[in-house]
Formats: structure tokens, C-alpha cells, sequence
């Protein structure tokens, strides 16, 4: 079977919708988070996708499961996220001017933001 094509939107509801990319049709909503969701980003792989919410939390969804598969909570709403190539860190940024960078292949983390506030800010 060839893998489905995804596109994936934030929305201002609070979820995170899958699309088929050569169909348009909606594939899956991911529901976890408790205010809008401004930020997604796919894995290098495809196999995950981050999202970051004013609700101060970055999920980390596996596309093939869509389920939760890490959460980190940080200090203020998370307005952007990236991987690395490799896919093994995600740098987020926060509004309270915080960025941090979190392992997915670790267990969960107590927070996303430094032990010193201070520390990652420009």
C-alpha cells in the first residue's frame, strides 16, 4: 500500500485537522489541546507531527496512530516549532520569550522551559 500524502492545519478551534493532499478530503482531527493551536510541524520521517497551543503545551502526535505520544508544558503560549533534520530534537518558542529544545525520544519531560528563564532568551 503507498502512504497518503498529509497536509496538516492549525486551526483557531483548538485542533489539529489531517488532510489527504490529493484528495482535499479531511483524514482526522487531532483533539488534545485547550486553546487555539498556532503552530504544527511534521518530522523529518513523516512519522510524527508536533503541535504548539496558547494552552502552553507542545504535543507530539504519531501520524500513524493519531495519538499523543509526548507532552511538554512550558511557561506562556507556543507560537513555533521545528525539527532537526535528523528528527531526534524540536525547538519551541514561547511567548513569554523563552525557546527551548525538547528530545521526543526521551520520557516525558517535567517542562519545556529552562531551569533559568533567562537562560534561552535573546
Amino acid at each position: 500500500r503507498q502512504e497518503e500524502a498529509l497536509l496538516a492545519t492549525s486551526s483557531y478551534d483548538t485542533t489539529v485537522k489531517l488532510w489527504n493532499a490529493e484528495t482535499g478530503a479531511c483524514t482526522g482531527t487531532l483533539a488534545a489541546h485547550a486553546d487555539p493551536v498556532y503552530t504544527i510541524a511534521f518530522s523529518p520521517d513523516g512519522r510524527y507531527l508536533a503541535s504548539g497551543s496558547f494552552d502552553r503545551r507542545v504535543l507530539v502526535w504519531s501520524v500513524a496512530s493519531r495519538q499523543v505520544v509526548r507532552e511538554y508544558i512550558g511557561h506562556g503560549g507556543v507560537f513555533e516549532l521545528s525539527w532537526n533534520s535528523a528528527g531526534d530534537k524540536l525547538a519551541a518558542s514561547f511567548s513569554n520569550g523563552v525557546s527551548a529544545v525538547l528530545d521526543p525520544r526521551q520520557p516525558e519531560q517535567p517542562s519545556a522551559a529552562p531551569a533559568n528563564p533567562n537562560a534561552m532568551q535573546e
